[in-house]
């Protein structure tokens, strides 16, 4: 056990600068650049988040800020709009296989105008896009920006879920960030509508959204953190049947 521990310490240090990563992607996805530190600690493991971040943030003042309100809440605040940041899974693997993301939406999605809205986009001061908060979802933005549209939220929910460990989260997690991702009630319908990108597994009450591309025929996931490595090393052990005799 002592092996172990000292296994996912190492794991944790390792992972610091993604761990890093993730969160002010979180941060710069949401509505006002902000989320409460609470949200972040509560949905944590499902990122890879260690369990004392709130104390690593203060190692980063140039990424974050922690904020007090009135009723004595912590928020974590991004300091600084990351251009480099602002690019979704979708978009980078649109520009490796434009043909696999047309046919993962049932929206259409034009080569021609969406084309021409990245680079447009590239073009805009990184402090207007972070007012717009849409960077991120420059590749569904075919027409007018529309912070309430459904491919925005489609898109959004596919960036939220590729950051997690296991490409996969509850309604739980997900209903966490309903203000701060500007979602609806209506949430499973519509991921219910884009069948060849999410799968979902239970109640419209109680579900699991996952990224189908992110798993193999098997239900395998197929890219692994080092985290979920470990966790699956950690299972291992927890489902052994028998065990050595301690001698005394």
């Amino acid at each position: 056990m002592e092996g172990l521990l000292e296994e996912e310490l190492a794991v944790v240090d390792s992972m610091e600068a993604d761990r890093v990563n993730k969160v002010r992607k979180l941060l710069m996805m949401s509505a006002n650049k902000r989320i409460p530190l609470s949200k972040i600690h509560h949905c944590r493991l499902l990122f890879g988040i260690p369990e004392d971040f709130r104390d690593r943030v203060a190692k980063y003042p140039n990424y974050f800020r922690i904020v007090v309100e009135d009723d004595g809440k912590r928020v974590l605040e991004l300091v600084k709009w990351d251009p480099l940041l602002g690019v979704s899974s979708l978009e980078r693997e649109f520009m490796v296989d434009e043909d696999k993301v047309k046919r993962a939406f049932r929206f259409p999605v034009k080569h021609g105008k969406i084309w021409i809205w990245m680079k447009t986009m590239r073009e805009i001061e990184p402090v207007e896009l972070a007012s717009s908060g849409l960077s991120l979802f420059r590749w569904v933005k075919i027409g007018p920006l529309d912070i309430g549209s459904e491919k925005y939220r489609v898109g959004l929910l596919h960036e939220f879920l590729s950051l997690t460990l296991e490409k996969r989260a509850s309604i739980h997690h997900i209903v966490e960030f309903k203000e701060e991702f500007s979602l609806t009630k209506h949430t499973y319908q519509m991921l219910l509508k884009q069948p060849r990108t999410f799968y979902l597994a239970g109640t419209e009450m109680n579900w699991v959204v996952f990224l189908k591309d992110a798993y193999d025929q098997n239900g395998v996931l197929i890219e692994k953190d080092p985290q979920v490595e470990f966790n699956e090393k950690l299972y291992k052990y927890a489902e052994m049947q028998e065990m050595e005799p301690v001698h005394v």
